[in-house]
């Protein structure tokens, strides 16, 4: 900002994420880590979050930073429960995003940066340009990052027509497609839900060797008077951060074909979904069956 602006007045929004699961018979033994903390960045300040866990777990849950900087919690069961109910609670304080500053220099200039050289220290983003097991690359994908970044296009410019095609090329539906569908399997299908459509965009843009990262979180479930619902409300969401040269990462939404904006609220980022999933864990005497979710987000 230059002198004599002012920031933007943070939008203040409660979140309740509700994940229960109710077991077939009674599992006798359970671990589990959670990744529903959100977390703090430039554009979102993290007031207050707790994690309610019922039954109680044998010890409080304990909670570390990952790779990528995302909270995690581990907690245990070791007696007999039919049922497992975690509820995270979070207030954030969101601002709205500003618009990249600076020049939108030709994405091959992104690609360079990122390229390999014996010798040298690779930058931070470099990490995000590899493909990763629900990213693999694919003629497909290569085909379809190269038909937006055409020869010295500016970076911005040809992500933000990616992220155009990927919304108008993969329908949103749910029940088609898993947590462990790849992008490859959701391109060929045309539809998916918006982990897929993240999950497209990015595997398109690491296979011509650019970087960007699967960030999940949660949309504002009732927009503003005047402003359209967006597709992901009342669930975890999933969108793609592009990092620009200069500017840095640049938040963009292909579920809902926009930049993601004040309605956004960042939990985690990694690689693809199996590096942030909401809950994971192993349970012994019971089969693990599909949870009951239900998020909430609204003005706090």
């Amino acid at each position: 900002m230059t002198a004599g602006e002012t920031h933007p007045p943070a939008t203040v929004l409660s979140v309740r994420h509700e994940t229960t699961y109710h077991y077939d018979q009674p599992a006798v033994l359970s671990h589990h880590l959670a990744c529903l903390m959100p977390r703090g960045n430039d554009a979102q300040v993290v007031q207050t979050f707790s994690l309610w866990i019922y039954p109680s777990p044998d010890d409080a849950a304990l909670v570390h930073q990952d790779v990528f900087g995302n909270f995690r919690h581990h907690f245990s069961h070791s007696q007999p429960h039919a049922s497992l109910q975690v509820v995270a609670l979070s207030t954030v304080a969101v601002l709205p995003p500003g618009q990249p500053v600076g020049p939108d220099l030709a994405w091959e200039t992104a690609r360079d940066a990122l390229a390999y050289r014996a010798g040298l220290q690779q930058p931070a983003p470099s990490e995000f340009a590899l493909a990763s097991p629900l990213t693999a690359a694919a003629p497909a994908l290569a085909a379809l990052a190269r038909t937006h970044f055409r020869p010295g296009r500016p970076l911005r410019e040809a992500a933000y027509s990616l992220m155009l095609g990927v919304h108008a090329g993969i329908a949103y539906q749910a029940a088609v497609t898993d947590v462990g569908t790849t992008a490859a399997h959701a391109l060929a299908r045309g539809q998916g839900v918006c982990q897929d459509l993240a999950h497209v965009m990015m595997a398109a843009m690491r296979a011509i060797g650019l970087a960007a990262r699967y960030v999940s979180g949660y949309l504002l479930t009732d927009p503003p008077p005047g402003q359209p619902r967006l597709i992901g409300a009342d669930a975890s969401h999933a969108w793609v951060e592009v990092w620009c040269p200069l500017t840095g990462w640049w938040p963009l939404d292909p579920t809902n074909a926009c930049a993601a904006g004040a309605g956004h609220v960042v939990l985690a980022w990694g690689r693809d979904y199996a590096d942030v999933a909401p809950l994971r864990g192993v349970v012994q005497g019971a089969v693990p069956p599909v949870p009951v979710v239900a998020v909430t987000v609204a003005p706090a």
